[in-house]
């Protein structure tokens, strides 16, 4: 079976906010939301990367929780806007391959 897609992921996300009379938060809200995600990733990896170790009474999480919560904040964001991630993956992919196509070191492939 193959794993879930954007589309997916975001018809997933828009069918449990949409059992909420209150709906999605407004962009604002979802951008202070998504800022405090990033901290809390951003915290998650200097404890598993950086010379911080976590105190002993911090509650366990872990740096794919924190991505999985950016994730779910984005989708929301993207629903709230009538954004398809899909469509927006594929503009930034082609961005990418046209504007830094010679950007980097290419790994040399083997001859055939």
């Amino acid at each position: 079976m193959l794993g879930k897609t954007l589309a997916d992921m975001q018809r997933e996300v828009d069918a449990y906010i949409s059992q909420f009379k209150e709906g999605y938060f407004s962009p604002l809200a979802l951008m202070a939301r998504l800022t405090e995600e990033a901290g809390e990733l951003a915290r998650e990896v200097n404890h598993h990367y950086g010379p911080k170790p976590k105190k002993p009474d911090e509650p366990d999480s872990s740096i794919e929780m924190e991505l999985g919560d950016l994730l779910f904040i984005l989708i929301c964001f993207a629903n709230s806007l009538g954004i398809d991630l899909t469509e927006a993956h594929d503009k930034v992919m082609a961005k990418f391959s046209t504007r830094d196509k010679d950007r980097w070191t290419r790994i040399e492939q083997p001859a055939e």
